[in-house]
């Protein structure tokens, strides 16, 4: 095909070039977001859109869809409608999809990966895309590009690598390192260099690049090396790749210096001097030479041997151990043998020139035999060592000596030299006879060896001197000893799983295996508390909860390996720390208190009760109050709800709280709980005359109204509750004509006639109605004065006006009024539900207009309240037996519970 390219810059640094037939080009960088586009088929295509010359109307719409989902395909998103190429939500991974191999995988007619065989940085994802309609079809070859982008850091294979090198390595010797870092990534975001942290001063680092591109770090020795200095090197070599910016990856580089035979043997002294007794018996160590050799294994080995100018006589007559470098005496010294001899020794060493020492042995010539002594063990005795278990009794024999002079000349005498609890005393009844034997416990823990001599001398002052060795044998004696009876241990609640609490440590003076302590826990011990058997290491496996449990107190014992074995006990105390882990917490979510009104400020409402399971700091609680705090205020130490004022119910029946509940922590925790205050009533509240209005308003009364008819109703309210609110009318004084033709009820405020009106009963009538609640323990009252007008009609109104204004003359009747125990409702009387309910719902509608007339009434008069201060408006009658119309007007209090 030919291609042509169209060079342009997407957003992420895309771009594309393509061919008008089938093939489209695109590249961006691995790890992208969802979203990003990749490119626009439809515009690199240039295939018309309905933005072209062409109406919309006559383009057919296109459509783009991928001829088949395979690997490639879940990595890219294609709108069928616009064209657009976009990264799909799998994120691409350019280090996982193609991994580098020697041939392309190209999955025909599908969305595949695919790793170029020329290119090993190349990494393309193919796609087939279906262009349609017909009119525009065709298969789209689509290759995506996937640049790498830095986002591995190199790795060595191996966390330790170590080299040798030896020590006469020469200035600028190269050894390769056999496990270089490892980058996925491509080109220079691949591995770069590499360096060391820490080179002393004798080594650097090189790398070198073979042919396929991978780098191999080299050390290089700079300086020169001497094992016998220093043995080893400890470093970090750290690799680093060529990304922006740059990341790296290290390893421990451990170089060792092996040994080269560069040092021979040597001794201390170039002469020793040696005298020896001409009646040494065979078998007399005479001298023991050593030399050095400063190199390791094979070549620090160093035998011993005579030089060619010694005598074969002295070679006869000294033996010298080629190994430890030992002289005995090998024959019997006699007469002839020379009293002066020269032993010339070689200290020899592989590929070394031997070392010279001179042991010169003059030998004293003895004109008499010395004493001698002979051993009879009767301990266990190996090679001179005598073997007793500590804990013997005393008085354990250990071995009998023969004490004689072999010329049977001179008298012979013995006596014990050294240290120790022996004696060497005469065995009777037998002459020159001695027995060796303790005179105390011996105690392997206080001294394990014991060096005495038996030393027989003649009459002449000859010395002979037999060393005899006691080696003490460890008997299990002793019991582990703990450094600390009582282990006072601390740990922080909330601890991680099997967090170290402590190592204990035991100790026992027995050798071996008698002395080896192993760690048990106490049957006491609770089974989330572990105690390693060797280590002596205490852990806990599970969190631990001060709340819970605070103090842990067990016993731990030290066992150790002897025969039968012993053990010791100590006592382990572990406290556990508090955290703030516990919010505070109230002892109900919900508090309710009932508080009388009019309550005095300060007064204690109530106890609000909270606890918090920490301790000192952590479990100090603050209370607050979130909400109301200025009319509300509480004791933060005793949780004491109080109120600033006065609180009045009528304003406010009740209150919701929110009380928080702070401790002392840090950070600090907290709760909240809701506190409602429910006031109760008081009888504070008199009733309210709502109707009629006025002392001064009257009602016209037709004289041919009926007896049993209403003629009109007092209606007042209490701002009070329950029986504070429960309303009585009664009528406490009459004037007209004939004022008994009236009566209220005393539940509903009625008025009614009770007779039928003569022609005498014209005129004027004042009812002085008393309106009384059933408040405890007194209760209160308003009076209303009703007037009345019975006339067929009303032609003069200043004529009842000037009778209404002048103070009736009014008994007062004492008589309490009939007790109503409901509260003030209109009595409806129904045979059925439905009139019922009809009627209910009359009232209702009817009480709520009655409410807003009477605002709206209310709002008036306080705004005429200026221009008609001398019009007498409602007044409550105090019941003294007389009347007072002239009293001053009182503000009506807002009406809230009608």
């Amino acid at each position: 095909h030919l291609l042509l390219f169209l060079l342009f810059v997407w957003p992420f640094n895309c771009f594309a070039s393509y061919s008008r037939a089938t093939e489209l080009f695109y590249s961006l960088n691995e790890g992208l977001p969802a979203g990003v586009l990749i490119g626009s088929l439809a515009r690199d295509l240039r295939l018309p859109t309905a933005g072209g010359q062409h109406p919309a109307s006559l383009q057919p719409p296109l459509s783009f869809t991928l001829a088949s989902h395979g690997l490639g395909g879940q990595y890219v998103q294609l709108d069928n409608r616009s064209g657009e190429l976009l990264t799909s939500a799998v994120e691409i991974d350019r280090e996982a999809l193609c991994v580098e191999s020697s041939g392309a995988t190209i999955f025909g007619g599908s969305a595949a990966v695919s790793s170029s065989s020329t290119s090993p940085e190349s990494c393309l994802l193919l796609l087939d895309v279906l262009v349609l309609p017909q009119e525009y079809f065709r298969l789209v070859k689509v290759k995506i590009a996937i640049r790498d982008v830095n986002d591995n850091a190199p790795r060595f294979p191996v966390p330790h690598i170590r080299l040798s090198v030896p020590e006469n390595a020469p200035v600028n010797t190269r050894l390769a390192i056999e496990h270089p870092a490892l980058d996925p990534d491509m080109g220079t975001n691949g591995v770069q260099t590499y360096r060391l942290r820490d080179n002393y001063g004798v080594f650097t680092l090189d790398v070198e690049e073979n042919e396929n591109g991978e780098r191999t770090p080299y050390l290089i020795v700079m300086g020169a090396l001497d094992r016998e200095t220093q043995d080893e090197y400890v470093t970090v070599i750290v690799a680093e790749d060529g990304g922006t910016p740059p990341l790296v990856g290290s390893a421990t580089l451990t170089i060792g210096i092996s040994d080269i035979n560069d040092n021979c043997p040597q001794f201390n002294d170039s002469q020793l001097n040696v005298t020896l007794y001409g009646n040494s018996s065979l078998g007399t160590p005479v001298a023991t030479v050593q030399a050095v050799d400063m190199d390791l294994g094979s070549n620090a080995q160093i035998t011993y041997s005579y030089s060619q100018k010694v005598p074969q006589l002295s070679r006869d007559l000294f033996h010298l151990n080629e190994s430890t470098g030992a002289i005995t005496l090998s024959t019997k010294v006699d007469g002839d043998t020379p009293r002066l001899h020269r032993l010339i020794i070689l200290g020899n060493g592989p590929g070394c020139i031997p070392a010279v020492i001179t042991v010169l042995v003059t030998i004293i010539k003895v004109m008499m035999r010395p004493p001698e002594v002979v051993p009879r063990f009767i301990a266990n005795e190996v090679e001179g060592v005598v073997y007793l278990k500590e804990l013997e009794p005393i008085n354990t024999p250990i071995a009998f000596f023969t004490i004689k002079d072999p010329d049977e000349k001179y008298k012979v005498s013995c006596y014990l030299d050294g240290d120790g609890p022996f004696r060497l005393s005469p065995y009777k009844p037998y002459n020159n006879e001695y027995l060796l034997e303790t005179t105390k416990p011996l105690d392997f823990e206080t001294q394990q060896l014991y060096e005495i001599s038996v030393v027989a001398w003649n009459s002449e002052g000859f010395h002979v001197k037999k060393v005899v060795k006691v080696q003490v044998l460890d008997d299990n004696d002793n019991s582990p000893v703990f450094s600390e009876q009582l282990i006072e241990l601390s740990i922080e609640e909330n601890n991680v799983p099997n967090a170290f609490l402590t190592k204990l440590h035991a100790t026992d003076a027995d050798s071996g295996e008698r002395g080896q302590v192993s760690y048990f826990l106490g049957p006491d011990a609770p089974s989330y508390f572990a105690l390693d058997k060797t280590t002596g290491v205490l852990t806990v496996s599970t969190q631990l909860d001060r709340e819970e449990k605070e103090k842990y107190r067990y016993t731990v014992k030290a066992v150790d390996s002897g025969f039968p074995p012993r053990e010791s006990i100590a006592t382990v105390t572990i406290t556990v720390l508090d955290k703030n882990d516990n919010s505070p917490r109230f002892i109900n979510k919900d508090f309710s208190f009932f508080v009388p009104e009019n309550f005095p400020g300060f007064g204690e409402i109530g106890v609000i009760s909270v606890t918090d399971a920490d301790a000192g700091q952590n479990g100090w609680v603050a209370l607050s109050v979130l909400n109301g705090s200025d009319i509300f205020v509480i004791d933060t130490g005793k949780g004491v709800l109080r109120a600033k004022v006065s609180l009045d119910r009528e304003q406010q029946s009740s209150y919701v709280l929110w009380i928080e509940a702070v401790d002392g922590g840090d950070p600090a925790l907290s709760s909240t709980a809701k506190i409602t205050i429910l006031l109760l009533d008081i009888n504070d509240n008199p009733p309210l005359v709502l109707f009629p209005q006025s002392n001064m308003s009257y009602l016209l009364v037709l004289p041919s109204t009926l007896p049993g008819s209403p003629i009109t109703e007092v209606y007042a309210v209490d701002k009070d509750t329950g029986m504070n609110a429960v309303i009585a009318y009664s009528i406490i004084g009459r004037r007209g004509p004939r004022p008994e033709s009236f009566r209220i009820d005393p539940k509903t405020g009625n008025i009614t006639l009770e007779e039928s009106l003569m022609q005498n009963d014209y005129g004027l009538y004042r009812l002085l109605v008393k309106v009384s609640d059933h408040g405890y323990p007194e209760p209160l009252h308003s009076t209303v004065m009703v007037n009345l007008f019975v006339n067929d009609t009303v032609s003069n109104e200043s004529y009842i006006e000037s009778l209404l204004r002048k103070e009736p003359d009014i008994s007062v009747e004492e008589k309490q009024p009939q007790i109503s125990i409901e509260p003030t409702h209109k009595k409806m009387e129904s045979s059925s539900c439905m009139p019922t309910l009809v009627a209910l719902s009359i009232i209702s509608l009817g009480s709520i207009a009655l409410v807003t007339g009477m605002g709206i009434y209310i709002c008036l008069r306080k705004e005429k309240k200026h221009h008609r201060a001398d019009e007498n408006l409602e007044v409550q009658i105090p019941l003294n037996g007389r009347i007072n119309l002239h009293m001053l007007e009182k503000k009506p209090m807002e009406i809230s519970n009608i």
